[in-house]
């Protein structure tokens, strides 16, 4: 087989060099420039932009890497320097690769997210390099609108990031085709309609859903078992279930098991399937529920009911006239018309936004005259 290794270039040292010049040649590279900025948001979603000292136009918080900094750990230090602010850096959203500019080296910038920040943390934010004038909490778009072109596309393509939970691809501010956030959603149709993908680029800036599976179980009385999160908007009321781990190979049958054994310790296995639900905002993955009956629970067996105590506060049965001061709107519609299924043995129902489409389901039929049917 052919030698396909480049040639040795006589300035580059060998393996057989001492770990010193080995350090030395490295360093001494002329490579891309690397920064790291922040997406820095507070509880209601706005970004913090930065007015300077040193620059005309707005600025995001970060600065370039130094010596051997990664980009969180320079990134970490531009925000204690700059806002003496010491807070984690989070997850990477964008990447964003720049050819060379006015200095002449080209640019690798890294984006994350830092925060939601409470108000303790934005009340001790100060100035204390100088360096920073002014800062304003605003939104995504008043932010990317007020910001220089050069850094206003990283931003918005960071936010469908982060709404999306995926990662932008940007050259140059500009979302490559395979990107599988901040690539206009339009765009990526008429790529995929003229062809011009291959199986990766598809793969990656296709649409994603996230899945989910829960239960309906209902107490003799036909009272819903709900079940309140210790995590997210305080107060609201689910259905016992949670996520499906597809990558794990789990179905959403599975899913819907595992969660209840997990959640409040019934090994139950779930019965039909009632109702299959997709939900979708713009700029969000879809969401996909399936509603499995899980038949009625008799007072024996909800008093064996015990929580996983790391994720819920409480249980309780709900009567379905008391489902709309407990569960939000949208999760009501899919009780609502899994109560129906379930009552008239029909389904699995296909909705929309909790709503049903396609054809209705058949009604029950009449009793004859002179008898009673009960459900």
């Amino acid at each position: 087989m052919p030698d396909r290794r480049p040639p040795q270039d006589p300035a580059t040292p060998s393996a057989s060099s001492s770990s010193e010049t080995v350090r030395a040649h490295y360093a001494g590279l002329a490579g891309p420039l690397v920064a790291a900025t922040g997406v820095v948001l507070d509880l209601h979603g706005r970004v913090l932009v930065l007015a300077t000292s040193y620059k005309d136009g707005l600025e995001l918080p970060g600065g370039t890497v130094e010596d051997t900094e990664t980009p969180e750990e320079g990134l970490a230090r531009e925000l204690k320097e700059e806002l003496d602010l010491s807070v984690p850096v989070g997850r990477l959203l964008a990447v964003d690769s720049c050819p060379p500019g006015a200095l002449g080296r080209s640019l690798v910038v890294h984006v994350h997210l830092v925060g939601p920040l409470d108000p303790a943390r934005i009340a001790g934010i100060s100035f204390p390099d100088g360096e920073i004038t002014e800062a304003h909490w605003l939104a995504p778009e008043e932010a990317a609108e007020r910001l220089p072109d050069r850094i206003a596309p990283r931003l918005r393509a960071a936010v469908a990031a982060l709404r999306s939970g995926s990662l932008a691809h940007l050259a140059d501010g500009v979302p490559q085709p395979g990107s599988p956030a901040g690539l206009d959603p339009a765009v990526r149709a008429a790529l995929e309609h003229a062809g011009g993908y291959d199986e990766a680029g598809h793969r990656a800036a296709r649409p994603k859903a996230v899945t989910a599976a829960n239960v309906l179980f209902t107490d003799r009385a036909g009272a819903v078992l709900l079940v309140q999160p210790g995590y997210g908007e305080p107060g609201r009321w689910l259905l016992p279930g949670g996520g499906v781990d597809s990558d794990l190979g789990e179905t959403p049958r599975a899913a819907a098991a595992r969660e209840v054994r997990e959640e409040i310790g019934l090994d139950l296995e779930p019965g039909r399937l009632l109702a299959v639900n997709w939900s979708h905002r713009p700029g969000f993955p879809a969401r996909i529920r399936f509603l499995y009956d899980g038949g009625v629970l008799d007072p024996d067996t909800l008093a064996r009911i015990r929580l996983q105590p790391s994720e819920l506060l409480r249980w309780r049965t709900a009567p379905r006239d008391e489902l709309r001061g407990l569960v939000k709107p949208l999760l009501r519609r899919q009780i609502k018309n899994c109560l129906k299924a379930k009552a008239r043995g029909a389904g699995p129902l296909e909705l929309h936004e909790g709503r049903p489409l396609g054809p209705k389901p058949p009604k029950p039929p009449k009793a004859p005259k002179g008898h009673t049917t009960s459900l």
